[in-house]
């Protein structure tokens, strides 16, 4: 038989059983998320524990990790998500030897198999990860190496929006690594195709079975390469036409202008549910087609003894009746999180992204103006010092994503500004933009809009506080401004300057109780937040702003979860969401925040930047 006919059959027999791989595959997904949910909440209480501060923000997350302490903590969460896996498919090898015809009976059979060999498998998982660990290893330090040597001479946005030559050489470069990388991954897993088998079946020692496996399969490696290609090959082919499938029919529903939303909505979510259906059936029946694959190989006579006891009727009653009290229970937990996360009114306010920088180029005095014009409640931009003393509107480190010119900030004076075109990237008639002064935006926004000043550090900085301090107080405009950094230090020390002003943190990446750390205000990226710290930050007496929202069902939902401010390149698409919202029932707010939930969005408009 044919290697592409091994695998066919693979795939067919693993659908054959998809009564007991897909409810065994739904069921062990829930097992691991019970072992991973504490295991992720003990390495954030470990890491808050060893800081002095109630929460760690992305700055703080990336130190800790690199720590040495850290890094084992992350590689213990990790290792549970590997060791699930292995379990996992521990159950599917073994149902695949059950002489057992009833879907029940097999089940158990194969649970029980596990369950004696729990300890053995556990210890191979562990000497498998260790093993993963120690081939990956080099080729990552080799890969951050390339990225060290190739990406540090200008700011990351540079690199990442303009993509210039060193970039390509960098991306080439860690590419090949990662192809290496790849290659030394199926050299070393063909060997050891056998070793979980030997444990569960034969019984050996963890420490026995990778050199025992590869000198099982010997010269077979290649034909299980073959067919290792083959089988993922397949499987991304049934994703891909899952998916556009998917995409096809939301294509096809009609979002009209007025009315009829509800009924698109359901549909939305209608198409988006059977989605998810289909990729967990997916995901079970290519992992049992997996382990029938590597069970060809393995071959020999093993069985898995029966049950000892029957799982009769009683069984089968009492099974379903714990699914269907667990079912009830989720949707009930489901329900009243969904209710309790929408607002009855929305007060929100709008907050432009480096002015309005989706319709004028980012931190410029057009897009300041702009953002006025379009209703926006705060203006957000990013201040630096220059080499003169003055305090202007910048967010890199230099000048190369925006004008091409390798300038750093604190090594130019305004002279030096005045010739470089911070507009032109955008459009040519912004090409007389130039770099504005923290002045110029306090006097544009007065009694119109609030300034949103995030203090930005590169390690440069001479007094960039006091200084701040001083224009803002020159204007009498105290009550019309409110900083913010990602540098909780700076923020810190901005409340000792001046208690009474508005402060925030502003965390890019974070764990841990934000509401306990200083400040009126958190802002989080919508990745970060959860309706727990929507919650936990209101009760602390601060409010929770989220960045960047530039989609509508986004910005919908996020005002649902209880937000008190969008950080958008689009104020005037968030003024429209809150009208339209202003028009609808609970029950269409419910179709908005699931439908945006579920993937679905409206706008695919792409933008330079959405870093804080």
């Amino acid at each position: 038989m044919s290697h592409l006919s091994n695998v066919a059959s693979a795939w067919r027999q693993s659908w054959s059983r998809r009564g007991l791989f897909v409810p065994l595959y739904a069921a062990l997904r829930l097992l691991a998320l019970a072992l991973i949910a504490p295991s992720l909440a003990g390495l954030v209480n470990l890491a808050v524990a060893l800081s002095n501060q109630s929460a760690l923000t992305d700055q703080d997350i990336a130190r800790f990790i690199l720590s040495p302490l850290g890094f084992a903590a992350t590689l213990a969460v990790l290792s549970i998500l590997l060791v699930a896996e292995v379990l996992s498919f521990s159950v599917m090898a073994a149902s695949l030897r059950s002489p057992e015809s009833d879907v029940w009976r097999t089940g158990s059979a194969a649970f029980a198999l596990v369950l004696r060999r729990l300890r053995a498998l556990l210890s191979f998982a562990v000497l498998f990860i260790l093993r993963l660990l120690l081939l990956i290893a080099p080729f990552a330090a080799l890969a951050g190496l390339v990225a060290w040597w190739k990406l540090t001479d200008y700011d990351i946005n540079y690199y990442l929006t303009f993509h210039p030559p060193e970039f390509w050489v960098a991306v080439v470069l860690i590419g090949l690594i990662v192809l290496l990388l790849a290659g030394a991954l199926i050299l070393r897993l063909s060997g050891w195709a056998l070793a979980l088998h030997l444990v569960l079946f034969e019984g050996m020692r963890p420490r026995e079975v990778f050199a025992e496996s590869t000198r099982r399969m010997g010269a077979r490696r290649t034909g299980l390469k073959i067919e290792l290609v083959i089988w993922v090959a397949i499987r991304i082919a049934i994703a891909a036409g899952i998916a556009a499938v998917a995409n096809l029919a939301m294509a096809v529903i009609p979002i009209p202008a007025e009315g009829g939303l509800r009924r698109a909505l359901i549909l939305i979510v209608l198409v988006l549910g059977l989605w998810a259906l289909a990729v967990l059936v997916l995901s079970a029946i290519g992992l049992g087609a997996l382990a029938k694959v590597l069970d060809g190989f393995y071959g020999g006579t093993a069985t898995v003894p029966s049950p000892s006891a029957r799982v009769g009727l009683r069984g089968r009653l009492f099974g379903a009746a714990g699914i269907a009290a667990v079912a009830l229970g989720i949707g009930a937990w489901v329900s009243d999180g969904l209710l309790t996360q929408l607002s009855a009114e929305d007060d929100v306010a709008v907050i432009g992204h480096r002015g309005a920088a989706g319709a004028r180029p980012e931190n410029t005095m057009a897009s300041i103006v702009k953002a006025i014009e379009d209703g926006a409640d705060w203006v957000e931009i990013d201040v630096q010092e220059t080499a003169d003393g003055e305090i202007v509107v910048m967010h890199d480190s230099d000048f190369m994503k925006l004008a091409g010119v390798p300038t750093k900030i604190w090594d130019a004076t305004m002279q030096d500004l005045e010739a470089i075109d911070i507009g032109g990237w955008y459009a040519p008639e912004y090409s007389v933009e130039r770099t504005p002064t923290l002045r110029a935006v306090l006097e544009a926004a007065r009694d119109k809009s609030r300034v949103l000043i995030e203090l930005k550090y590169y390690g440069h900085d001479v007094d960039l506080e006091n200084r701040v301090i001083a224009l803002v107080e020159e204007l009498g405009m105290q009550d019309q401004i409110a900083t913010m950094s990602l540098k909780y230090p700076a923020v810190q020390k901005m409340r000792a300057l001046r208690p009474k002003w508005r402060t925030g943190v502003l965390a890019a990446t974070a764990v841990g109780d934000l509401a306990g750390l200083e400040g009126d205000f958190i802002a989080v990226s919508t990745a970060s937040l959860r309706p727990s710290l929507v919650r936990a930050v209101h009760a602390a007496g601060k409010e929770i702003y989220v960045w960047t929202v530039n989609e509508p069902l986004l910005m919908s939902k996020m005002i649902s979860l209880g937000v008190d401010g969008l950080i958008t390149d689009e104020p005037a698409m968030a003024r429209e969401v809150l009208e339209v919202r202003a028009t609808l029932n609970p029950a269409e707010r419910v179709l908005l925040w699931l439908t945006q939930e579920m993937g679905w969005e409206a706008d695919a408009k792409e933008y330079r930047d959405e870093s804080p």
